[in-house]
């Protein structure tokens, strides 16, 4: 018998104490702000995960967790561990994960994304959403011959993104995350990329009038948190086309959760080029960029090139993703799923006299206090609802894993922790209560 190799992380070492030597050794501590624990309550929040399944997480202690927050942050809307998934992805790892030549499923996955979008013609791969906004942006300027940008949304981390910042690091503001730092982004790219605030159209025209014949794409979130009023995706739409502009959509996150496919088609504008990413592997690197063809062959007049894009993984999961997607309308599932969580907190802070405002489409939505408190009071349901079992905070995406079962003890320990937090700030409780954690960096950072 062969024996088995596993790395073993020591018995006696907790969440919070490899985070410590964590940032003893990583540029920052980890990969992703998102699961930075400073954000939160990084004394006590598990940090590690030893393994998943469904929406359960075990933490490092073999302490197990509801997960009712971000899912992988939306990389997971069929599920931790997706048996369909992972066994496509063992098997395939058995026959070779990488060689000198190119995986067949690369062609295979093109030829579906293509059927869902027959408006398109080609299409390009990456690992990350990253990596495929800044693919976009290059296809888009070497097609157009031109160097700004238009953004309204989050595209990454990139220099063409966080350029928007070297003016003002408030030009992003509205995007996702507040003041993020332009450091290290050249100067020289300075209003090369333009943010619009959305709904904004006379904004947008303003813009577009300033900039006359410079804008090489408009690129932008169809939705994130707040739908669109007034036509405003149909007058992008048709200024984009009068004034010769790239329309690219960015449906990193908001692809798969309410249409198979884009959540473009609900509003019927077709863009130029549109990137698909997080759910489309379910928990595994793989995004994917499509374009009508003279865009997306403009690939031939400049350099997008890289090893670990041609990874067997990705494209086997994606294609085994789709497939389970498409069998149980899961788009459907967790649309109907957040919108049961929506009404239950509506109905809960009604309930309780505080006054939130309740955000995103269904399948990705959050919520924030109307008050000067509003990171206190999501900091005290953090820690109270890791206390009663969850991962928790003021953001839920959903997936097809939270089952009844789940939600029936999400509701239950959330109603708690709602009554608990209207006692504490009514009997002025709240910051006492936090003092405790008064030595921690920020819990929630800049959760907007």
């Amino acid at each position: 018998m062969k024996k088995k190799y596993s790395y073993k992380i020591s018995n006696k070492i907790t969440g919070p104490k490899l985070w410590l030597r964590a940032k003893k050794t990583i540029a920052g501590g980890n990969m992703l702000l998102t699961k930075n624990p400073d954000r939160y309550l990084s004394e006590y929040w598990p940090t590690y995960f030893s393994k998943t399944k469904g929406c359960k997480i075990w933490d490092l202690d073999s302490n197990t967790f509801l997960d009712f927050s971000y899912m992988g942050v939306g990389t997971n809307s069929l599920g931790y561990s997706r048996h369909e998934v992972d066994e496509e992805v063992i098997n395939h790892i058995k026959l070779g994960n990488m060689s000198s030549l190119n995986a067949p499923e690369e062609v295979l996955l093109s030829e579906q994304l293509l059927k869902l979008n027959p408006w398109a013609d080609k299409v390009r791969y990456t690992r990350s959403g990253g990596e495929a906004n800044a693919v976009a942006v290059r296809l888009a300027r070497t097609y157009q011959k031109k160097d700004k940008i238009m953004i309204c949304g989050y595209h990454g981390w990139h220099d063409w993104y966080i350029a928007a910042n070297i003016d003002s690091k408030n030009n992003l503001d509205e995007s996702l995350i507040k003041g993020l730092n332009p450091g290290g982004v050249p100067k020289e790219l300075m209003r090369t990329t333009i943010p619009f605030k959305y709904n904004d159209i006379d904004t947008f025209k303003k813009i577009i009038k300033n900039n006359k014949g410079q804008i090489a794409a408009v690129k932008m979130e169809v939705v994130r948190n707040i739908e669109p009023s007034d036509d405003f995706l149909k007058k992008i739409r048709e200024i984009t086309i009068k004034e010769k502009i790239i329309l690219i959509f960015d449906e990193c996150t908001s692809g798969f959760r309410e249409k198979f496919g884009g959540i473009y088609s609900k509003y019927n504008v077709t863009p130029d080029m549109i990137i698909y990413g997080k759910a489309l592997g379910n928990g595994y690197a793989i995004n994917a960029i499509l374009g009508k063809g003279d865009i997306m062959n403009s690939i031939n007049q400049t350099f997008i090139s890289s090893t670990f894009w041609t990874e067997r993984i990705g494209y086997v999961a994606a294609l085994a993703t789709l497939k389970t997607m498409k069998k149980e309308k899961s788009w459907k599932k967790i649309t109907d799923i957040g919108k049961n969580i929506r009404n239950f907190w509506s109905t809960i802070f009604s309930k309780y006299e505080l006054d939130v405002n309740i955000q995103g489409i269904p399948a990705l939505s959050n919520f924030f206090f109307k008050h000067k408190d509003n990171k206190k009071y999501i900091q005290y349901i953090c820690k109270e609802m890791l206390e009663k079992g969850f991962i928790s905070n003021n953001v839920f995406y959903s997936s097809t894993a939270h089952d009844n079962k789940s939600v029936e003890k999400y509701t239950k320990a959330f109603n708690n922790t709602i009554f608990d937090l209207k006692e504490a700030i009514d009997s002025k409780r709240l910051d006492k209560y936090l003092k405790k954690f008064s030595k921690q960096k920020e819990f929630i950072g800049r959760l907007n």
